[in-house]
């Protein structure tokens, strides 16, 4: 089939940064797609990205002949099947890359350190090294949970809009895993409250009795990420706290730099 004059232009010419100009328009689509949900049409992408119709159209045709986006009955368009494997690959590496950060927590937090991104409307962990105490807890990397009732999840959301953190739990729903979950919205932009001006965030037995969890995001994480540590609630006290927290901080902001070290200037 002969190409039209108008594609060829549009896949040949250049950007200003010197990337070519349709491969970053079919990606910043791939992203509103994300924020949005997973699910578009054509004409919400062209009013959030100021791109004419026949364009988008162009794009999402090659990226549903790729499988990155697929066509619903319904006739709008949804992220495709083989994001999932760039994107559990991606997940592993950044895992990778995490684990010495990770290690310099367990020594001198002494407690199991943890990395969690936001994956859709669910918290991943996909990094951990555990305590060195005989009692420590322990979570497996690939598990998924409700960011609710976890201190990553706290962390995370609380970089969000209020209207963006309701729709989600909307969609998850807010089921309690201990008696301390908290299980309504309002009760949960309050606590997102208290993690903007502390800084950190709280598990305080809300995801398993008898567990404390301190967590802070990964500043400008080319993905939603957040760390953590986690242990018996005897050992994670107020006072620990105090001493733990710096530590967490400074830690997620080495890492933030390690990972934009990872990404193109």
């Amino acid at each position: 089939m002969p190409t039209s004059s108008a594609s060829t232009t549009d896949s040949a010419r250049s950007s200003a940064n010197g990337g070519v100009q349709s491969l970053e328009r079919a990606f910043d689509l791939l992203e509103r797609m994300a924020d949005a949900g997973g699910e578009v049409g054509l004409s919400e992408l062209s009013a959030s990205s100021g791109l004419p119709l026949p364009t988008i159209h162009r794009l999402m045709r090659t990226l549903v002949a790729c499988g990155y986006v697929r066509q619903q009955p319904n006739r709008r368009y949804a992220l495709g099947p083989r994001l999932i494997r760039l994107g559990e690959s991606a997940a592993r590496l950044l895992g990778t890359w995490a684990r010495p950060y990770l290690a310099r927590l367990v020594e001198e937090t002494g407690e199991t350190a943890n990395m969690a991104l936001l994956d859709g409307d669910e918290i991943v962990y996909v990094a951990q090294v555990p305590s060195k105490h005989s009692m420590r807890m322990f979570t497996e990397v690939g598990r998924r949970v409700l960011p609710h009732s976890t201190g990553v999840g706290k962390a995370l959301l609380a970089g969000f809009p209020p209207e963006e953190v309701r729709a989600l739990l909307n969609r998850t729903g807010m089921p309690a895993a201990t008696e301390k979950t908290i299980t309504t919205p309002d009760g949960f932009l309050a606590a997102l409250e208290d993690v903007r001006r502390q800084g950190y965030a709280i598990d305080d037995n809300e995801q398993e009795i008898g567990v404390r969890c301190l967590a802070v995001s990964v500043p400008d994480s080319p993905t939603a990420a957040a760390i953590s540590i986690s242990g018996p609630a005897g050992r994670v006290t107020e006072a620990a706290t105090e001493k733990i927290v710096p530590v967490l901080q400074q830690v997620a902001g080495e890492l933030s730099e390690a990972l934009a070290t990872q990404s193109p200037a």
